[in-house]
């Protein structure tokens, strides 16, 4: 009898277990009073769901605690999103260990402190020794863990943003605590002294300390050898003239301020000093350019190499722009775009080469589309600004990829009967294509879209994109785009990957002369298209031209930019074989 009352109150676990589900998605508003039920726990049966890699429990004000039992039956778990709960005031018992787990979102709680034994988990062994993102934004928190580097020693992102913080722990900026970590975010805190020690951070690309307490920013951090982005707005700095430059400059003449001294700096030892370190970082910087490639013509002209030149969007009259409204926030909150010129596509197997690379990167990177999701667009059927926003299933229309326009809503029942069916003819639990993701908008109220400016839908992440803007073999420019309900940086990751991956594509497709077979012939064919003859004449002269990426803007609806890319920190790619032209 308990046995089955567990599984009329909890269906989906039943279901996951007997279609051996790798990801499971629970929200909803039957949820608040199940977990209600529980003690304000997940069930015990969750946790024996040892294949889980995907756990997401979202929007449940009576989940208190996660309750006992999901470090020793969840191993396996990549990523766990625990957010938008009432966790707190600590995690008891604590999450660790989960030693395969590479993202952890906590975010809007009301977790206000992460002890020894009611936090992340164990400091040794680590208790996360794979993580690579977490994300405690948006809870109470007074103090961070000083055992957190040694739990999550591999973190790279880091958003602690609207919390109680007055400090960082001394442990997080020692030499060599925390090697990997590119993103820290802990903007609308209490934080009133940033450490010098900052700069033992080497691996820093962006930091956010906007509406905090701070009165200075150490001079050492123009120290972080490859900080490109800060954000100090909403700080009262006693330097006026630098408190009037964080809200007006760019990160580079902030951090030359900071590197000879600041007011007053330019006599004695604060300029010597400043110039002396300044020189330096020419040196390495001229060493690294003529490593890279950066100055020697004759590398730039090899044959072996990979070339990628980055338009700046002040270069192009007609930049494409991404307006974001604010209802994605909470369905999937984050996306980075790009242009591609020069892609070819048109002989042999190369459209097939570049469609099977993506499917890889879903796989790998992307988590099985978890952790965030490729689509890449026709840039000639497209016409920007494009909007990327949320809307209820039932009025959300698009013509997907071999269908007929379709509601999103009866697009998704009709997936599900096709994978039902799938199941019966094969006699299988898993199934294959777009049914594999179809639980990832469980229990959503509204779905992710991207709209150009005809008002057609061309994406509906994590789905599928639109037949108007399907990649073909004539296409030459792309429009590429990456969504995650993860972090900003796992999708600027895997658009270097993406790009990456384009260019090797591209280079064996010039190099290797295919010829085209008589399928490719009738693709160009029915889709009413065929190569231009200058395009391909100039790319068989060409083999080693280099693929044009053109950055993106992605804007909020006041205009205000929330992510261009690439950046400067972005496609920094150490690889001998790759050159990129800025």
């Amino acid at each position: 009898m308990a046995v089955a009352a567990v599984s009329e109150a909890w269906p989906e676990l039943e279901l996951a277990e007997r279609e051996r589900r790798r990801e499971l998605l629970l929200t909803g508003p039957g949820l608040d009073e199940r977990v209600r039920a529980a003690g304000g726990r997940l069930p015990p049966r969750l946790f024996t769901l040892s294949l889980l890699h995907y756990l997401e429990v979202s929007g449940c004000g009576s989940l208190r605690e996660p309750g006992p039992g999901l470090a020793q039956g969840l191993p396996q778990l990549h990523s766990l999103v625990l957010r938008r709960n009432a966790l707190g005031p600590g995690l008891s018992p604590e999450l660790g260990p989960l030693p395969a787990l590479r993202v952890l979102d906590l975010s809007g709680n009301a977790l206000e402190a992460l002890p020894p034994g009611q936090g992340l988990g164990p400091a040794e062994p680590p208790g996360l020794p794979q993580l690579q993102s977490l994300n405690l934004s948006g809870n109470r928190l007074r103090e961070l863990p000083a055992d957190l580097p040694r739990c999550a020693p591999r973190l790279q992102t880091l958003n602690l943003t609207g919390n109680c913080l007055d400090a960082f722990p001394a442990t997080l900026f020692q030499p060599g605590a925390l090697p990997l970590l590119s993103e820290l975010a802990a903007a609308d805190n209490c934080l009133r002294e940033l450490s010098p020690d900052i700069a033992h951070l080497a691996s820093l690309k962006t930091l956010d300390l906007s509406n905090n307490q701070l009165s200075e920013i150490p001079a050492a951090l123009a120290d972080c050898p490859k900080l490109k982005e800060i954000h100090f707005k909403g700080n009262k700095l006693r330097d006026k003239r630098l408190e009037k430059m964080v809200h007006g400059c760019q990160t580079k003449s902030i951090l030359e301020y900071l590197r000879v001294g600041g007011r007053g700096g330019g006599k004695g030892r604060a300029k010597a000093e400043g110039t002396e370190k300044e020189e330096s970082r020419k040196k390495k910087r001229e060493k690294k350019q003529k490593r890279e490639g950066g100055e020697g013509e004759e590398e730039l002209e090899a044959s072996s190499k990979l070339l990628l030149r980055v338009l700046h969007v002040s270069e192009n009259p007609v930049p494409l722009v991404v307006n974001v409204h604010p209802e994605v926030r909470d369905v999937r909150p984050f996306i980075v775009g790009a242009i591609v010129r020069g892609m070819y596509l048109e002989p042999g197997n190369a459209l097939k080469r570049f469609l099977t690379a993506q499917t890889k990167l879903h796989e790998d990177l992307c988590e099985k589309r978890t952790a965030a999701t490729i689509a890449t667009h026709d840039l000639r059927a497209i016409r920007g600004p494009l909007l990327y926003g949320a809307r209820p299933p039932q009025d959300l229309k698009i013509v997907p990829l071999g269908r007929r326009e379709i509601k999103a809503k009866d697009l998704v029942r009709q997936l599900q009967l096709e994978a039902e069916e799938q199941r019966k003819q094969k006699k299988r639990q898993n199934v294959s294509g777009l049914h594999r993701y179809l639980h990832l908008l469980d229990g959503k109220d509204n779905y992710p879209c991207l709209v150009d400016a005809d008002g057609d839908v061309i994406s509906f992440p994590p789905i599928t994109n639109s037949d108007k803007t399907k990649i073909k073999k004539t296409t030459t420019d792309l429009f590429l785009e990456v969504t995650s309900a993860t972090s900003l940086q796992m999708c600027k990751d895997i658009m270097d990957a993406l790009i990456l991956k384009m260019a090797e594509i591209n280079k064996y497709t010039l190099d290797n002369k295919e010829e085209g077979s008589l399928s490719d012939t009738e693709a160009d064919t029915v889709s009413g298209q065929f190569p231009d003859p200058k395009t391909n004449e100039s790319a068989e002269k060409g083999g080693n031209s280099p693929l044009v990426v053109e950055q993106v803007r992605v804007v909020d609806v006041e205009g205000s930019l929330k992510v261009v890319y690439p950046s400067k920190t972005d496609l920094d790619i150490a690889a001998s074989h790759i050159t990129v032209i800025r």
